[in-house]
């Protein structure tokens, strides 16, 4: 029996996928870069106090936005339909996770996320990218986000409904012997 070797090639990588890395070395390069022009001109100590100040302050708002978060949560279970229009909690919390991430770039996209008329834009741009995801014509399983995403609209539109049968859970051995008591069949 012969063996023959396949070269399988492997799935090409998205254009994200292989700009990231490079992103993110290129981002902590400008971020280092920033705190060193502004402990220059301000001093180390104020550089200090302000990364300190941005720390507490992320802190503050992802507290706040987490009971805001649970505030909204209770009362929805109080009332099921919605009185009140959706809450940024998202936005709030991925603001104070910039604020906590040490550097001063990350703080002013932070403060972008915050004022309303830049977080408008941040949210149509995310509503974009979402629908452009859901449009795309990328086979299952090719694209993870876009898989995520389809899942995701599907789970919202087609939920489950069934019966919900009454029962007791009765663990095998933990009764005196078997059951061998008859019971007719069930008919619907």
């Amino acid at each position: 029996m012969s063996q023959q070797a396949t070269t399988a090639r492997p799935a090409r990588r998205s254009t994200l996928r292989r700009v990231l890395p490079l992103l993110v070395a290129a981002w902590l390069v400008l971020e280092i870069w920033l705190v060193t022009v502004v402990a220059s001109a301000a001093g180390w100590f104020t550089v200090l106090v302000l990364l300190l100040a941005g720390v507490f302050t992320g802190g503050w708002l992802i507290k706040r936005a987490g009971l805001r978060a649970f505030s909204a949560a209770v009362e929805q279970s109080r009332d099921p339909r919605p009185k009140q229009a959706q809450t940024a909690t998202t936005m709030t919390v991925l603001a104070g996770v910039l604020l906590i991430v040490p550097g001063f770039l990350s703080d002013v996209l932070a403060l972008t996320l915050l004022f309303p008329p830049t977080r408008a834009l941040w949210r149509a741009g995310a509503r974009r990218a979402a629908r452009d995801v859901l449009r795309s014509t990328a086979p299952v399983g090719e694209d993870r986000f876009a898989d995520a995403m389809r899942l995701q609209e599907q789970l919202r539109i087609h939920r489950p409904g069934g019966t919900v049968i009454q029962g007791e859970v009765v663990e095998p051995g933990s009764g005196p012997g078997p059951d061998t008591a008859y019971r007719p069949p069930i008919t619907g």
